[in-house]
């Protein structure tokens, strides 16, 4: 499994996988996740593409520096990535944090992106949002990552899985946040440094783009992502019923019939140089 050092001399981890000679999709996560929670992505891709998925600075096997990271070094991380790996372009593929992240890095690194995919996530900040997360850091810091866990899980879960998995919280809170609170904060302060302006910047973003939201994600409502659609020219806007910010997971299915559709069609554009946009749609 394959290390790179940035410029600023931290060591990102990534792993790849799938079909070595096939498109390369460069999986990018989000806040307090490592690249396992792709997992369930990639088993999809494998059988075509070249996945590549890394750890955020903070995160999983990655360095977790101390003091306040910001979305545009960890776009420079990703892009830092790709060269290690030899990859020219990819299609990149962001949750949450990693779809900020994947719109910086299609604004500073235009010529690495074949296609965005932008699963729930933003392109400005909401007061309420920003307290919320400064609340995560704060409890994360003086009780500790499983109580910020607990603390989260309403807000990323959708209600019938959280009724489902409340008892295990407890448990999982370690496993699923393994690292220490002060990189978790570190991730925080980079979500809350990020300029407003960044939505301003969207329109010059030209290759193919899927905006995906669940219709039960309470962290990044569907305002969000409709915000981000009608920003980015070549957008399309897919929102999938009953589906909560977790939707990778809990439900894989939808979504990865969704991702492997639009980066079928990005393909064909890229190969053809036109744009694949398709009418707005709700998946049941």
């Amino acid at each position: 499994m394959p290390w790179v050092r940035t410029s600023d001399g931290i060591r990102l981890h990534y792993s790849e996988s799938g079909r070595r000679s096939g498109p390369p999709v460069l999986m990018i996560q989000g806040l307090g996740a490592d690249k396992h929670l792709w997992n369930l992505q990639r088993l999809a891709l494998a059988p075509r593409y070249r996945t590549i998925a890394f750890d955020n600075r903070g995160a999983g096997r990655s360095d977790k520096p101390y003091g306040a990271y910001t979305m545009e070094q960890m776009a420079d991380d990703a892009a830092a990535v790709l060269d290690h790996a030899g990859v020219e372009s990819a299609h990149v593929i962001g949750a949450s944090m990693g779809g900020v992240i994947s719109q910086i890095m299609a604004i500073r690194y235009p010529e690495r992106i074949r296609s965005l995919v932008l699963a729930c996530t933003a392109c400005h900040h909401h007061a309420w949002r920003k307290e919320l997360l400064a609340d995560w850091a704060d409890t994360a810091q003086h009780e500790g990552m499983a109580a910020m866990t607990a603390k989260a899980a309403r807000w990323v879960i959708g209600p019938r899985s959280f009724r489902r998995l409340a008892p295990a919280l407890g448990w999982m809170g370690p496993l699923g946040f393994s690292r220490p609170a002060h990189a978790f904060a570190g991730q925080v302060a980079g979500i809350l440094s990020i300029d407003d302006g960044l939505a301003e910047q969207l329109p010059g973003i030209e290759v193919p783009t899927l905006v995906i939201v669940g219709n039960q994600d309470i962290l990044t409502p569907r305002g969000d992502s409709e915000e981000i659609a009608e920003h980015i020219p070549t957008a399309e806007l897919v929102v999938i019923s009953g589906a909560a910010h977790g939707f990778m997971i809990e439900h894989a299915t939808t979504f990865n019939r969704i991702m492997l559709d639009f980066f079928e069609r990005a393909e064909h554009a890229v190969a053809a140089e036109l744009p694949i946009a398709s009418p707005d749609a709700a998946v049941g």
